[in-house]
């Protein structure tokens, strides 16, 4: 039976003990606190060792906003227009025309491949720390263009609580997303609590190399090496982790095989889904989204009674700014 239909007591005026304040109560935020409860209590029936307390996180739409392109292809826009000068080919070869553009239906439209292509291209050439560098500076001054925020203020607070949570009983928490790994790691540590050595995501190759100066560098090549995202995210977690899931949480389809992966194993198994159905606070989108979309996985959760998260109706506040 799936974690979403398991409901525990929570004894009244508990929001703030529980660790989830930002959590509306009902199934489930129940279902997460039983499932914590369960798996960590001694001798109990689905206690779950320390060291298999594995929680995996996908990172675009579960642990921050995606819309209404992913940031990082906002990130690879943003560097392939700095870049234009010196290519002008890319005024007619797609996919950066659509980038120069502006069209990011167009974009949208040519699929995950041309997108990663878009940011390979708009990162090659550089060393892995000059990258993260980048990637800090843009963070920095890159605003959201609807929220006119810093990306990084759009992570989702009842989230960062519930990370908070498992690692207060012993979970080790991952980030598991088709988002680029360089990307990330520069700041995943300081924004969710997570090293960049427990973060899992797409490749490129990179390449060793001797300066004149005898300095040694990592280049970052145009070449996608491992794209984490659908199957490839069980295949992830089993090449950089080792240990299969007891919880993971996604949000769309790119999700499914993650939260599929975690389910097959035995003993208690928690899958869930954030469903965004907040238009008002945050963005409603679901089966038709080019970015996001839930489709066979919501089909799936629904088949498997796994828990899906109903963002207007579950979530008190969305954003950590909402607080201040």
């Amino acid at each position: 039976m799936g974690a979403a239909v398991l409901v525990a007591k929570t004894r009244p005026g508990a929001a703030q003990a529980d660790g989830l304040p930002s959590w509306n109560d009902g199934p489930v935020k129940r279902s997460i606190l039983d499932f914590i409860a369960r798996t960590t209590t001694p001798g109990g029936p689905d206690w779950v060792p320390v060291s298999e307390r594995i929680a995996c996180f996908d990172n675009d739409g579960t642990l921050w906003t995606e819309q209404p392109v992913y940031f990082q292809v906002a990130f690879a826009v943003d560097r392939i227009k700095a870049l234009a000068a010196q290519h002008p080919e890319w005024r007619t070869q797609e996919p950066f025309r659509s980038v120069l553009a502006d069209d990011r239906a167009a974009l949208a439209a040519l699929g995950l491949k041309a997108i990663v292509e878009v940011i390979e291209a708009a990162h090659a050439g550089m060393t892995t720390e000059d990258f993260a560098a980048t990637v800090v500076d843009w963070l920095a001054t890159a605003r959201h263009p609807r929220f006119d925020r810093p990306y990084t203020d759009l992570v989702y607070q009842p989230m960062i609580e519930l990370l908070s949570l498992l690692r207060a009983h012993q979970f080790k928490t991952f980030i598991v997303s088709g988002g680029g790994i360089e990307f990330m790691r520069p700041w995943t540590e300081r924004i969710y609590g997570i090293p960049p050595e427990q973060v899992v995501g797409t490749s490129s190759v990179t390449k060793f190399e001797l300066r004149s100066d005898g300095t040694p560098v990592l280049m970052k090549e145009p070449k996608v090496e491992f794209i984490d995202d659908g199957p490839g995210k069980p295949i992830g977690i089993n090449r950089f982790i080792g240990r299969r899931p007891v919880l993971a949480f996604g949000n769309s389809d790119g999700d499914q095989q993650m939260l599929e992966w975690t389910a097959a194993g035995s003993g208690a198994r928690f899958m869930g889904l954030v469903h965004h159905t907040d238009a008002v606070r945050e963005y409603a989108y679901d089966r038709p989204s080019p970015v996001g979309q839930l489709d066979k996985a919501w089909d799936e959760a629904l088949r498997r009674h796994w828990t899906i998260v109903d963002m207007k109706k579950d979530w008190k506040v969305i954003y950590p700014f909402e607080l201040r």
